[in-house]
């Protein structure tokens, strides 16, 4: 847990952790790169979301896009989207060749009935796919807050002995891995999420998911299509405030905190931010600015 407020946290922290951050786009967003890639370091990590099983193609130009502009991409692999073997081998050939992708997120996948065999990302690095097309390394997703779909299917501890499962299969098989977070607001949740990750033996680094600046309207929006947690509760009793709700929200106590947690706690693997720039790239890139 946190012991101490914002204002003792190292303001030299903040721009080292910044220094390391990500960012999350979709296909459509791929006109924006030559903006993230003027603000990015080279070779900054931009993973690539699949929200529509049908835009693979467009996910894939993305992932081209990405490397030619001197970034890494890390496409996102949602299991209930893949169809079958060939599907997911035809996907990372495409990954390998268009944009040279090392690292891709796997994850199950919001749907509620998968489109081919797969269920789980775990289904998905046992196939062996991955490190015949040059992947060395992948990111899962966690969850500081919970997820209620799974949790209510398959209770508590599954999210947990998920992480474990993909965590063996990545030492077994001389993957790197790595923990990719849902976004929230606030870093409380995270730090006792990781402990308890650390109490079950999950050593891994961890992005956590920030948003960046957006509106109190905006945020919402996301929060509640999200299913985000407990965290968000402050965004929504500005919410219920009329006159806040184009308010723009920044990320500046939550990002400072997290640096806090990497340099003060680093049993605890948080490793960087991972950008959701849900109130444009043009906001999220002035603030980091600022915040340097």
């Amino acid at each position: 847990m946190l012991t101490k407020p914002l204002a003792y946290a190292a303001i030299d922290t903040v721009p080292e952790f910044l220094s390391k951050m990500s960012v999350e786009i979709t296909a459509k967003q791929a006109d924006k790169l030559p903006l993230i890639a003027s603000r990015m370091r080279p070779g900054a990590e931009v993973f690539v979301a699949l929200i529509d099983p049908a835009d693979l193609e467009g996910q894939i130009a993305a992932v081209g896009a990405i490397h030619a502009h001197g970034l890494r991409p890390v496409p996102h692999v949602p299991a209930r989207f893949v169809r079958d073997l060939d599907d997911l081998k035809r996907r990372l050939e495409a990954f390998a060749r268009q944009g040279r992708v090392e690292r891709i997120l796997v994850l199950g996948g919001g749907a509620k009935h998968p489109l081919g065999s797969f269920r789980a990302a775990i289904e998905l690095l046992e196939t062996g796919l991955l490190q015949a097309n040059g992947i060395t390394g992948f990111g899962m997703a966690g969850h500081p807050e919970g997820n209620a779909d799974i949790t209510a299917t398959l209770g508590e501890g599954a999210l947990i002995e998920a992480l474990k499962l993909k965590q063996a299969y990545a030492k077994d098989h001389g993957l790197k891995a790595f923990i990719a977070t849902q976004f929230l607001f606030a870093a409380e949740p995270v730090a006792a999420w990781a402990e308890t990750l650390k109490d079950h033996g999950i050593a891994l680094p961890i992005a956590v998911g920030v948003p960046g600046p957006a509106t109190i309207k905006t945020l919402v929006r996301y929060a509640q299509m999200c299913g985000v947690g407990q965290s968000a509760r402050f965004i929504r009793k500005q919410a219920l405030n009329v006159s806040k709700l184009l308010t723009v929200n920044a990320p500046d106590a939550f990002v400072g905190d997290l640096a806090r947690l990497a340099q003060e706690r680093p049993e605890l693997h948080i490793a960087r931010p991972h950008f959701y720039p849900f109130g444009g790239f043009d906001k999220l890139f002035d603030w980091v600015g600022s915040s340097e």
